[in-house]
């Protein structure tokens, strides 16, 4: 049976274990035996837990969607789970042997929905980037190309779900944390509304909303699934977003009816490669065979991101780097020792520190006002989708987002670089989804993004579904993909 998990998505084998064809002991068995073979390579994993799993899965599993699926949470954000370490890709932390005393809602979620647990991924340390490197663990690797990253902070999810391990992983999203290791590694990965799904019970809306968790996958249907699984308010949160009118799941095949899409192939405050533009605009060529409207636009606030919302959005993710820092060593009784952080995690502390009041609260401001000027161009300019590239280069050699304390404005602009297609919409909170629709000549994956209006998953899911059957990728591996050396 191990050859079912290699090339089946999470709805299928669900679907296998409810027909009875396969057992929950046979999935987990065989995504055991996939980590072993590829992790020792490619480094995703930091924790396992695999005994506890395999009696989970000879257990009374909740008859949730899911049912008898393995699954890795993020070692970051909302994938906290009882009894299991958080690590926070830090060595600090996890010297700490902090356990946690309960279940994030995300978990308790997603465990509900019959997922079966299997360990914790890498991530970059408390993921202020979009690499996945710490130091305490090492360099996860991408598997197609593994000089390369392959993204963050959600890169060791993807690469369990890239290198054939796992169907789906968890992940989260505070700045294309899912996005761009989906990106990286040639798979899918939704951001959600924000308020879609609740952050609790540790986080309300902490920083400024950015957030959203979810999953990296390798279809459009497991995506749409687990918005589902793991949509809605839980007590204490402090917004949602507004009722669908079905579940996403439903949505896929529904069609989207002709639509007015924007194409933004390049901005001006930034360059980007050649090749990544190739993939926006090609992606809307085929949109517009589909029937779309397709025009090149994009709204004007993203031309000018680089000066007038970068330093806003990585200045609010200092103060809560500062502020979690101080709750931290006042839960534990003691300072911790500074000195064995990360350059960059040290340089977003003394950052937060130096803040004011006044300057947090400005940066809000500067956001809430980019956010309101960018929805203006799908409410009022009726446009129905953006479309651009993930990333402004193919997937980029490790180290190259290395922060240098000496030339810190040089290495913070890298990362703004990296990240100024997928920032935007963490300031606003809008659903976006990268799709992996272009393959360099060697071979290297480039996603490109779809973004909708705000609570518009369903009309992005339609679409996603429409450009999956038009140009498929699920028959795509990558060299280092378990089971190929066969």
């Amino acid at each position: 049976m191990r050859d079912e998990i290699y090339e089946a998505d999470a709805t299928e084998l669900a679907g296998k274990v409810r027909d009875g064809e396969v057992s929950p002991r046979e999935l987990v068995e065989a995504a055991i035996a996939r980590i072993e073979e590829t992790d020792p390579t490619l480094n995703f994993m930091v924790h396992r837990r695999f005994e506890e799993a395999l009696a989970e899965a000879d257990g009374a599993l909740p008859d949730g969607p899911f049912r008898g699926v393995p699954t890795v949470l993020k070692d970051l954000g909302q994938g906290l789970m009882k009894g299991q370490p958080n690590y926070a890709g830090s060595a600090v932390i996890r010297d700490l042997g902090v356990i946690a005393d309960h279940d994030s809602n995300a978990t308790r979620r997603l465990l509900d929905a019959g997922l079966i647990v299997l360990g914790r991924t890498n991530v970059p340390e408390f993921g202020p980037t979009v690499t996945t490197e710490p130091v305490a663990f090492g360099p996860t690797l991408n598997p197609w190309d593994t000089s390369r990253s392959p993204g963050g902070s959600s890169g060791g999810s993807a690469v369990a779900v890239a290198s054939g391990s796992v169907p789906l992983a968890h992940g989260g999203d505070a700045g294309g944390s899912i996005r761009i290791p989906a990106s990286m590694t040639g798979l899918v990965g939704l951001k959600a509304s924000r308020g879609r799904m609740s952050m609790g019970p540790d986080l309300g809306e902490e920083p400024a909303g950015f957030p959203v968790e979810g999953a990296i996958t390798r279809t459009v249907r497991d995506a749409a699934a687990i918005v589902d699984v793991l949509a809605g308010w839980e007590p204490g949160d402090p917004y949602t977003a507004p009722t669908p009118a079905r579940p996403f799941a439903d949505e896929l095949g529904v069609p989207p009816g002709r639509l007015r899409i924007g194409v933004a192939a390049e901005l001006a405050d930034f360059e980007t490669d050649p090749e990544c533009s190739l993939a926006a605009t090609r992606a809307g060529a085929l949109l517009s065979e589909l029937g779309h409207d397709v025009d090149a636009a994009a709204p004007a606030a993203m031309q000018t991101q680089r000066s007038e919302l970068m330093p806003h959005f990585f200045r609010t993710l200092s103060a809560l780097f500062a502020a979690n820092i101080t709750g931290l060593e006042a839960a534990i009784g003691r300072p911790l020792d500074f000195d064995r952080f990360e350059p960059l995690t040290r340089d977003h502390i003394e950052q937060g520190r130096r803040m004011t009041a006044a300057e947090t609260v400005q940066s809000r401001l500067v956001i809430n006002r980019f956010t309101r000027t960018m929805a203006e161009w799908w409410a009022a300019d009726g446009w129905d989708l953006l479309v651009t590239p993930m990333l402004p280069t193919p997937p980029f050699p490790l180290g190259y987002l290395d922060f240098d304390p000496a030339d810190r404005e040089r290495s913070h602009d890298r990362i703004y670089a990296a990240t100024q297609y997928s920032v935007p919409f963490n300031a606003t909170g809008q659903p976006a989804i990268s799709l992996p629709l272009h393959w360099t000549a060697d071979g290297l994956p480039i996603g490109v993004q779809l973004v909708a209006a705000y609570g518009r998953e369903d009309l992005l899911i339609r679409v996603a579904s429409q450009l999956e059957q038009a140009a498929p990728w699920a028959h795509r591996r990558p060299p280092a993909f378990a089971g190929s050396s066969r």
